[in-house]
């Protein structure tokens, strides 16, 4: 069974990582596991990008983006789970895959947004991105389908 379990959280989108992590809750409870939250910024430091941003803007993104980490990991995850939670800074599914070989996980468990009519079948181009490129097993939680939308 899986040991280390990485979710990325969107912490922008509003109850898009919810389904994701109780996943791995319950794996985690299965077999011992780890949760490994990780919350990828944008590349903020970037000279391009940096330029319009006030100096300390990078530094305060950081704090508020593991403030919120921290609470979305205590409303979802149980004490009892062992877990860590991770900002990091870069191109989202490249920092993914490094994150998760950083931490030595064995399963990725990745929501994917929800698309459009037009582009439903298709995976998101993170997720999409992450199973294509990654070297473990990677679970991706789609979004629950209404009845009005079927």
């Amino acid at each position: 069974m899986y040991k280390q379990i990485l979710v990325p959280v969107d912490l922008n989108d509003q109850g898009f990582a919810d389904k994701a992590v109780e996943q791995a809750v319950w794996l985690a409870k299965q077999s011992n596991a780890t949760i490994h939250l990780l919350n990828v910024l944008p590349g903020i430091h970037m000279s391009m990008v940096s330029s319009y941003f006030p100096k300390d803007a990078a530094r305060k993104m950081m704090q508020d983006a593991q403030h919120q980490l921290k609470d979305f990991a205590s409303q979802h995850i149980p004490d009892e789970i062992v877990h860590h939670q991770y900002v990091s800074e870069g191109k989202t599914w490249t920092t993914i895959l490094e994150h998760a070989g950083r931490v030595g996980a064995d399963l990725i468990i990745l929501p994917s947004h929800k698309r459009s009519r037009l582009d439903k079948v298709m995976l998101g181009s993170v997720a999409s991105k992450v199973v294509e490129n990654s070297p473990i097993n990677v679970v991706v939680i789609k979004p629950q389908a209404h009845l009005q939308e079927v």
